[in-house]
């Protein structure tokens, strides 16, 4: 989810919908009403996966994540839709708000059947709580709140319980790094018999990789071990430790695959290294210097990331990006003025400076550009398959520009409208998502 938490383009669909604003222009001054029910033809001709729910579009793509959650049992429907249906685009703090009531009642259900017995039933109401909690930190409107850390703490502790009750066979590992540790949790596949291989799983700009059980689900049941790891930028890493992205990833890979070489029944000549929406970005960097690492999957493929987030900007902003290089501060108050305006942009920026340490819109766009993986890529050596889908709205087109650039052994995978995987990282088609990836990773690992 990031998530990316962006499942669809953050530009194309939410700093299109103004026309850029013409920036220095007049702007709106907040998000726009409940849409009115359009039109027959109109609603016809909209494609599936826009539900018309909300009318705030990565608030819209958000409510897709999580109702795609209901495949790995994280998420009930109903809970789902009920909660979109109290929010409010118009006001900032109505999405944390909302998703939190829905996390604290399922949450207190849980409680109440643990306390009869009822472990199954109560675990199985700790896991969606633990979900609706990271739900309401996807699109929280003040990064640095105490209630962000609050309520992450709040989905680590629902998820332990819910881990503990439902034997999932999960344990929460810390992970050494730099002088710190890296919250994660290490799956064993109980079907694995001697040493078997593991997949190191990431997310990306906005998702918990506990959001992606689909893929932990589907490793265990084939016999592959799975550690996912909350890394800088990301989870409780960012909100508890303050530790934000950088672009040399290998100083992050390397020591979760120290880590994990250790663990005992790991075959350490098997270990696929897998990274989901910005860590589509962030793991071919990583695989370019970490030689242990036997496959590797980002998903999508991204050549350089900080060149899809300058092309959206230029798309929609183009009066505006020569400030930034010209005179960064005239930058700034443009940026600024947009985030005052609307609150779609007040939240990419405040929630994308916190995560990447920027004190302003211009020191994270200077961030931004060292994020490539232009330098490097000629280094990969390892089987990489590069996932992509052909309605991939937030790096369009770095997928192919990445396999087209690998001179390692290498496979396309394209999803399309006829099997429903086009959106970004497979949104609400987690099914065919794991059918031919893992037939693909069953052949190779």
């Amino acid at each position: 989810m990031g998530s990316s938490m962006d499942r669809r383009s953050l530009f194309k669909a939410g700093l299109g919908i103004t026309g850029g604003l013409a920036l220095l222009g007049a702007a709106p001054a907040g998000a726009a009403p409940r849409p009115s029910p359009s039109p027959r033809s109109q609603a016809e001709e909209r494609p599936w996966y826009e539900l018309g729910l909300l009318s705030d579009p990565i608030m819209e793509s958000q409510l897709l994540h999580f109702l795609a959650a209901t495949y790995s049992a994280q998420a009930d429907i109903g809970e789902v839709l009920d909660t979109a249906h109290r929010i409010n685009p118009a006001e900032d703090w109505s999405w944390p708000t909302e998703w939190v009531s829905t996390a604290d009642r399922i949450r207190q259900m849980g409680d109440a059947s643990l306390a009869r017995g009822r472990r199954l039933s109560a675990g199985n109401a700790y896991l969606r709580a633990a979900n609706y909690y990271r739900a309401a930190l996807i699109h929280h409107p003040e990064p640095d709140h105490p209630s962000v850390l609050e309520t992450g703490r709040k989905a680590v502790v629902a998820y332990d319980k819910a881990i503990a009750l439902l034997e999932i066979p999960a344990v929460a590992m810390r992970i050494p790094y730099e002088g710190t540790t890296l919250p994660g949790y290490f799956f064993r596949a109980p079907r694995a018999r001697g040493r078997a291989p593991l997949l190191v799983f990431q997310q990306g700009r906005d998702a918990w990789p506990e959001e992606s059980k689909y893929v932990i689900d589907a490793a265990l049941a084939r016999g592959y071990h799975c550690l996912i790891v909350h890394a800088p930028g990301q989870g409780m890493a960012i909100r508890e430790q303050g530790l934000v992205f950088r672009p040399d990833w290998e100083k992050v890979i390397t020591p979760v695959i120290d880590f994990a070489t250790r663990i005992a029944g790991v075959d350490d000549r098997r270990i696929a290294l897998l990274g989901w929406s910005m860590g589509g970005a962030l793991v071919p960097r990583a695989a370019a210097f970490e030689r242990r690492i036997k496959i590797l999957i980002p998903n999508p493929g991204v050549l350089d990331w900080g060149q899809s987030m300058f092309d959206q900007f230029n798309t929609y902003f183009p009066e505006v990006m020569p400030l930034l290089d010209e005179d960064p501060q005239a930058f700034d108050a443009a940026l600024y003025q947009l985030m005052d305006a609307v609150f779609l942009y007040r939240w990419y920026m405040r929630d994308s400076m916190s995560k990447h340490g920027a004190s302003s819109p211009s020191d994270l766009m200077f961030k931004l550009r060292e994020f490539t993986n232009v330098p490097t890529v000629h280094r990969i050596r390892c089987r990489t398959l590069v996932m992509d889908g052909t309605a991939e709205a937030f790096s369009v087109g770095q997928a192919k520009l990445l396999f087209d650039a690998l001179t390692c052994p290498k496979d396309y995978m394209l999803f399309t409208a006829e099997d429903t995987g086009l959106l970004h990282c497979q949104e609400a088609a987690q099914a065919v998502a794991n059918h031919r990836m893992f037939d693909w990773l069953d052949e190779y690992i």
